[in-house]
């Protein structure tokens, strides 16, 4: 007699009592390690791993569980693309532009100078092409990745004289995103750093760095910056909404079960919604207590960011002569930002110039 025979004519209780358990809510506990490239104290940054790891667990009743590490408690900042290469870990969080030593390509899945901003980055990442395009690089490193959260648009960074001309930044040393946004900057004359952020307060206090860049008012408040350099600039063009990723190891994800992957993908799911929503909620009170406590809130003059510009467009056109690859991606990424901008010029645009100009 077969298991289906079995059960229909003794019930439940007869197939226990047979020793023929079904094998309904047999799976084993899984347990992941998650390591970021984020101190704990940033409770956004690092915080949106311990919310995915919170809503994996609940939703698998704690049978699947990930425990998170932040920079340096399992590997270095920068060391998760080879960890995951390696299989030292199941996944990481952090931002694929801290890679491009091993790709200059690395740096659309995070964010580049002038390029997308966070619906756009998703929508590009979604429903066009920029998931699999990032993939097909990411494979290559064993993983693949699923948006964790996005900043928004960010600041221009803290400097310690104001930037006036393009002429500024000459020989000026800067904490930077890595990738096309430092290559562009170089070209201004930036000697770029590309460091954790936890090491920058104490650089600029002790004037190895003259700058520095990271996020918005919120974490840049938390990092205390604004006690050792004091002009905030907005107007930043390098990152018009940085996408944060989760980067899962592609052999662990095979072995999990088509339950636990869709668990995975509904808690970045989460993860994302509430990290990125997050941020609209702090910065505008961050921003109002740095400008109260003697911060000089300053945007870009228009010649500024148009240098910058034309920096990083020499910069795109010298790595797509050489790499079909990242003219690929920097094409597709284009075409795809194009018709947003097209659309957002008589939609939210419009809609939110109107509302600056209103007293509301």
């Amino acid at each position: 007699m077969d298991r289906r025979s079995l059960i229909k004519h003794t019930g439940i209780a007869g197939v226990l009592a047979a020793g023929i358990a079904p094998a309904v809510h047999a799976q084993a506990a899984v347990r992941w390690r998650l390591a970021t490239s984020f101190p704990k104290a940033l409770e956004t940054l690092h915080g949106c791993a311990v919310k995915f790891s919170d809503t994996v667990k609940a939703l698998s009743s704690g049978k699947f569980e990930v425990s998170v590490h932040a920079a340096g408690e399992l590997i270095p900042a920068f060391g998760i693309v080879d960890a995951l290469a390696d299989d030292s870990i199941e996944m990481g969080e952090t931002s694929a532009y801290y890679y491009t030593g091993k790709d200059p390509s690395f740096a659309f899945g995070c964010a580049v100078p002038f390029g997308f901003t966070a619906q756009e980055n998703q929508a590009w990442k979604l429903h066009g092409n920029g998931h699999k395009l990032m993939d097909e690089l990411y494979g290559k490193y064993n993983f693949f990745g699923i948006s964790a959260l996005n900043t928004g648009t960010q600041m221009g960074g803290w400097y310690r004289k104001e930037m006036n001309t393009p002429a500024d930044f000459k020989g000026l040393k800067m904490r930077l995103g890595g990738g096309v946004f430092g290559e562009s900057m170089a070209k201004l004359g930036v000697v770029a750093q590309n460091m954790p952020g936890g090491d920058v307060y104490q650089a600029l206090e002790k004037g190895t760095l003259d700058a520095a860049e990271f996020v918005g008012p919120y974490d840049d408040e938390k990092m205390g910056w604004n006690k050792v350099a004091k002009y905030y600039y907005y107007g930043g063009w390098w990152e018009g909404g940085a996408d944060l990723e989760f980067f899962i190891n592609k052999k662990a994800f095979a072995k999990l079960s088509a339950e636990n992957q869709a668990i995975v993908r509904a808690a970045a799911d989460v993860a994302y919604n509430d990290g990125t929503s997050k941020y609209l909620y702090l910065n505008p009170t961050s921003l109002k207590r740095l400008v109260a406590s003697g911060t000089q809130l300053k945007r870009f003059p228009k010649v500024v960011v148009e240098a910058g510009f034309k920096a990083a467009q020499e910069v795109y056109a010298e790595h797509s002569a050489k790499d079909p690859f990242f003219k690929k991606v920097f094409e597709d990424m284009r075409a795809f930002q194009r018709d947003q901008i097209l659309w957002n010029r008589v939609s939210e645009l419009v809609f939110t110039q109107d509302m600056a100009s209103l007293k509301i």
